[in-house]
């Protein structure tokens, strides 16, 4: 399906695995705390209760490193019968800073793409997580100078996009988002009349994960890397 970019104005970069690596370090640190909490209950158990756990305290905490945190502890407050150890909660909060203390690595092609795009279009960042953390990231990437407005949104939904993109005084089929995330980057903007471009990343969170019966007639394209947009724009 050949898409029309021509009436594009402004474009939006997620910031997790769409810029830099993120996905990966969550992975490790479920790895970690299930090894700390490997006497009471399997890896895979510990792993599934885990995201249980954070699915309960999303519409609590939100998304991020934080949220993560709390989720970890109270988890393993339950899987122990409350009869964790004061060392494995302070080893599961060190889990947490050291993840908020990671460098930021980018993704190839970033500044390269940023940079060229940048000469044409309005670039903004859309993304989810703690305000905080996303905005120490940011200013680790080296990749600020590049974006005219910086948006962190409790969630990724149609309604969200929209509050967006009146807040940019632009219409949707001016409006191009570029994202790892089919349920939160790609999906509600091709709802809302927007574009869309899916760059998958090689680790997929649970919760962002979307049925072949949603992809559907949704018209959007997939590229492999960042660097493909500099020939599609």
């Amino acid at each position: 399906m050949e898409i029309d970019y021509k009436h594009i104005k402004v474009i939006g970069f997620d910031a997790d695995d769409t810029l830099w690596v993120n996905e990966t370090y969550f992975r490790d640190a479920e790895i970690a705390f299930a090894k700390l909490l490997s006497p009471y209950e399997t890896m895979n158990k510990i792993d599934q209760e885990l995201f249980k756990m954070e699915m309960k305290n999303l519409s609590l905490y939100g998304y991020g490193v934080k949220g993560f945190v709390l989720s970890m502890v109270e988890m393993a407050l339950e899987l122990s019968n409350y009869s964790v150890s004061n060392k494995t909660i302070d080893a599961i909060l060190n889990i947490g800073k050291d993840m908020i203390n990671k460098p930021v690595e980018l993704l190839e092609g970033v500044e390269e793409v940023l940079k060229n795009l940048s000469k044409n279009y309005r670039l903004i960042v859309a993304t989810k997580g703690d305000l905080l953390d996303q905005e120490r990231k940011l200013e680790k990437s080296g990749l600020l100078d590049y974006f005219h407005h910086i948006e962190v949104l409790s969630d990724k939904k149609e309604d969200n996009y929209s509050k967006l993109l009146n807040h940019l005084d632009i219409k949707p089929s001016e409006f191009l988002m570029v994202g790892n995330s089919l349920k939160s980057d790609i999906l509600p903007l091709i709802n809302i009349k927007a574009h869309a471009i899916h760059i998958p990343f090689h680790t997929t969170w649970a919760h962002e994960q979307v049925s072949d019966e949603e992809k559907n007639g949704k018209a959007y394209k997939t590229i492999n890397s960042l660097l493909e947009l500099n020939e599609l724009l």
